[in-house]
């Protein structure tokens, strides 16, 4: 036996300590405090010396009760000597707030006392926990006897109140009862309870939907703000980012019901319950109720089936094979009149009930019916007088069970309405086939299936008429039977008749032998009365000779009137000296008059001499081979300074080939071309920013020269050594130098201008000089070589030219920019722009080449986009090369790029304008 085992059994049997231990305490187990004769705490030891709570530091020692909580005091009165024989429950204050349960005695030390102390913490936890438990099943018994013997009426109520007291009891702010809907396809809040000083998660009938469904609802779940609503996500929303408990109830169908309980610390405020203990609760709680909801139910479920029974005239039946009786349901046996008592009758009496004509088949199908065959027939009942309306009963049944414990079970039907509905029909039906029959036109009809219309009758007229019968009529067959030019017609007719419940159209069908008849169709879309579609009824009429003679009188006129009146674009026909014969409304809206004063007025009037001649050179190039042709024109408006139509011609020629008339179309372009101007003039703005240094150069470089001559004539005059011939020198070199910076400063003011409105024809040259005299000292300045060569011919090409030498701006610009650029990276580099042309027979092309090094390839085929730039971020628009390609277009030529052997390659090519062509 160890030391610390002999300690304890002295401590424990109250021994007193040997002579030689009187000194210094035991330390085995437990707390060992010294005190002296007042209670004062001299000297402790044993384990449990660690956990007590640190007093503040003062000159005396720290006397016992201020380590003891206000409970125990009451056990400390008086002085230790007071205490000795007694065993003694305390509570010592402990590190971090924690509570030190102990048990121990007093005995003397020598002239002090020692204070023996065991923990006892497990016991006091241990009867903490039964007692919790023995209350959670009083609890528990009496909230499923409340919610047993309650009226089903005060269900509700009992449960809100159980819910209450459940909530009051164990301190939780939210409390909620989660079942499954009656689908049990989502989960709602039946009851619940909140606390009038904390938040309401939720409310009565809530839809909580499959939230819970991911649950294991095997033990309950505890969510903390930290963990467990980040590891189940979907209940973040059921309960408001707060921290909850969930407790399941299981029953034979799953888990059928959760204990909700929000903003609750359980293990703060429920210490002592266990998981097995809230499932008791649980079970106590949702056990009961879901017993009372379902018999709630069933009693509902057979009232409901009663009424049913009541309200259809019929009931279910069963066939007793050890009795071989029938028992009837009551709404059953009133309905068939008989006595109040009889709903148990023979199965021969049972038979008398039906008519003769019926009772040996029914016989036959009750016997078919015990070997297990379901039993489904119509039957008629016995009346005793002839007379009388025959009553009309289906009769349904099946078998459940095998051998002794068969039972044979139906219902009968009272249809005797819709058998009496259905003779109607027949008679009714009879004799529309007689009318039908005799009639001239096909009538047919159409069922409605599942967005559909399927032939399902057709009169015995389609046979004399298409030669097809009702069985040729499958599916698609009808649309097979329409000419190819009219399907698209019969499919906007069904979907008409589908729409709007009628339609009037006309179309083509194929008869057997392949010849095609024009028929007038007529239908009306029949509806149920919830406004369903059921059925489509309508005629043929043959009106293939009418049809045909209408189609020869209007071959012209119809084609255009209904196309062309209320068309959205400019439509016009005009004679080739461009009189106006026809102009449909949006033409005149334009032109600011009536559409009835168009015809006899001349489309020339609105055009400029040079319109208008172009206009009428290009309808001459109009054939028969070619008779289309397609340009932009401008146009003089009234109240319009111009408007740009993008205008279609197409001639209309006789047998000779002589053009006699002209059709056209235009639509309305001015706000485009306005955009493509106002683009152009912002990028040649731009391009003036990008040239303003080298301008600035260029004119002030003449500046200089005239400074340097006044400086030098002034010093001759000063010095009194002035002769005329060298005054005269330097004033013409003044001269010269003023009329460069004039040049420059006019060239500039040209080239900023609004472009014409209309092209001009001007030699491509004058744009070469232009560009030249406003970058070429500039570049030389910064090193540049221009080898500029002399183009060596004369043509002309139509446009602007201000614009032309916007484009040669762009090309050179860049092409210094790029020069500078490997100028500043290799210091031996040599460069370069050069600008030539050439020509054939339709075009002039020039080219402006560098040797910077070319484009990398993989950027060719963007190079012309919009707002892209290779340059540096803040240097460039991205708008230059873009706005340069679609200059170069609209004066009919193209803006090509291509990587030469020292760099890149720029070609304009502009269409020459033959001399014929050039306005004198």
């Amino acid at each position: 036996m160890t030391s610390g085992d002999k300690l304890l059994g002295r401590l424990l049997g109250r021994q007193p300590l040997p002579a030689d231990e009187s000194r210094v305490p035991p330390q085995a187990v437990g707390l060992q405090l010294v005190l002296d004769p007042q209670g004062r705490v001299l000297t402790s030891s044993g384990p449990l010396r660690h956990g007590l709570a640190q007093l503040p530091p003062s000159a005396e020692p720290p006397h016992l009760l201020d380590y003891i909580l206000p409970g125990s005091t009451l056990a400390l009165e008086g002085r230790p000597a007071d205490w000795s024989g007694q065993v003694l429950d305390l509570d010592l204050r402990g590190l971090g707030g924690k509570t030190l349960h102990l048990r121990g005695w007093l005995q003397p030390w020598g002239s002090q006392w020692l204070l023996h102390l065991l923990d006892i913490g497990d016991l006091i936890q241990q009867r903490q926990q039964a007692l919790s438990r023995e209350q959670c099943q009083i609890f528990a018994a009496q909230i499923s006897e409340q919610i047993r013997l309650c009226n089903l009426t005060r269900l509700p109520d009992v449960l809100h109140d159980q819910l209450a007291d459940l909530a009051r009891y164990w301190h939780i702010p939210c409390l909620g009862l989660a079942l499954l809907d009656e689908q049990e396809q989502s989960w709602v809040i039946h009851s619940c309870y909140s606390a009038h000083d904390s938040p309401r998660l939720w409310h009565d009938d809530q839809d909580l939907g499959t939230g819970l469904d991911s649950l294991s609802g095997n033990t309950p779940l505890h969510l903390n703000q930290i963990q467990g609503l980040n590891e189940h996500p979907r209940l973040q929303g059921i309960f408001g980012h707060r921290e909850g408990f969930l407790v399941p109830y299981r029953d034979d169908h799953g888990v059928a019901a959760w204990l909700l309980c929000g903003c609750y610390a359980v293990q703060q405020h429920a210490p002592n319950l266990l998981d097995r203990d809230w499932l008791a609760l649980t079970a106590a709680l949702a056990g009961p109720l879901l017993s009372r909801l379902r018999e709630q139910r069933h009693h509902l479920h057979l009232e409901r089936l009663e009424a049913l029974q009541g309200l259809l005239g019929t009931g279910w039946w069963e066939l007793r094979a050890d009795t071989a009786e029938v028992l009837l349901a009551k709404p059953l046996a009133a309905s068939l009149q008989l006595p109040a008592d009889s709903n148990r009758l023979s199965v021969q009496d049972w038979l008398e009930l039906i008519h003769p004509a019926d009772r040996a088949e029914l016989n036959s199908r009750l016997q078919a019916l015990k070997l297990g065959k379901p039993l489904l027939l119509c039957v008629r009942l016995h009346e005793a007088d002839p007379s009388a309306a025959t009553r009309w009963y289906r009769l349904q049944g099946q078998a459940l069970g095998r051998g002794e414990q068969q039972r044979l079970v139906g219902f009968m039907l009272d249809i005797s309405d819709i058998k009496n509905q259905q003779q109607q029909a027949a008679a009714a039906h009879a004799r529309l086939d007689n009318l039908i029959a005799s009639s001239p036109a096909v009538i047919y009809v159409q069922r409605y299936l599942e967005g559909a219309l399927q032939p399902s009758f057709f009169s015995a007229s389609l046979q004399p008429l298409l030669g097809w019968s009702l069985e040729d009529c499958n599916e698609g067959a009808v649309a097979d039977w329409v000419h190819p030019e009219d399907r698209d017609l019969y499919f906007q007719r069904c979907r008409q008749l589908l729409r709007e419940g009628n339609v009037h159209a006309r179309y083509r069908l194929r008869d057997r032998q392949g010849n095609f008849h024009w028929v007038l169709d007529e239908a009306r879309l029949l509806r149920n009365d919830l406004g369903l579609p059921v059925e489509a009824v309508g005629l043929w009429l043959d009106v293939t000779e009418a049809t045909l003679a209408a189609e020869h009188v209007r071959q012209s006129e119809e084609r255009y009137r209904i196309l062309v009146e209320d068309s959205p674009a400019m439509i016009c026909r005009y004679r080739p000296d461009l009189t106006l014969t026809f102009g449909n409304r949006p033409l005149a809206a334009y032109l600011e008059c009536a559409a009835e004063d168009l015809p006899g007025s001349n489309l020339g009037q609105w055009l400029s001499a040079e319109q208008r001649e172009g206009f009428e050179r290009r309808l001459t190039l109009l054939s028969p081979e070619f008779p289309v042709s397609t340009a932009e024109i401008n146009l003089q408006l009234p109240g319009r300074e111009h408007a740009w139509w993008v205008w279609s011609d197409r001639g209309v020629f006789d047998e000779q080939g002589q053009l006699l008339e002209i059709q056209a179309v235009g639509r309305d372009n001015t706000e485009v071309r306005r955009s493509q101007q106002q683009l152009t003039q912002s990028a040649k703005m731009a391009t003036l920013g990008e040239m303003a240094t080298g301008l600035a150069h260029e004119i002030n470089q003449p500046l200089n020269v005239m400074r340097m001559a006044i400086v030098n004539v002034l010093k001759r005059l000063n010095s009194g050594d002035i002769q005329v011939d060298y005054l005269t020198e330097k004033l013409h070199r003044i001269d010269a130098q003023v009329q460069r910076a004039a040049r420059v400063v006019d060239h500039m003011r040209v080239f900023g201008r609004r472009s014409e409105v209309e092209q001009q024809p001007f030699n491509p040259a004058q744009a070469i000089e232009g560009t030249l005299s406003l970058l070429a000292e500039g570049m030389r300045g910064k090193g540049l070589e221009l080898r500029i060569s002399e183009l060596g011919f004369e043509v002309q090409v139509l446009g602007f030219v201000d614009q032309l030498e916007q484009v040669l701006i762009n090309l050179l610009v860049n092409a210094r920019d790029a020069l500078l650029g490997k100028q500043g990276q290799q210091k031996d580099f040599k460069p370069w722009i050069a600008v030539h042309g050439q020509r054939d027979e339709q075009w002039v092309r020039l080219w402006v080449e560098d040797n910077a090094g070319g484009i990398d390839p993989r950027l060719l085929e963007r190079i012309f986009e919009p707002f892209f730039t290779t340059k540096p971020v803040g240097v460039g628009t991205g708008l230059g090369l873009s706005v340069s390609y679609g200059i170069v277009q609209n004066m009919g030529g193209r803006l090509s790029v291509s990587n030469g052997q020292d760099g890149a390659r720029f070609c304009i090519e502009l269409p020459i304008v033959q001399a014929d062509q050039i306005t004198r």
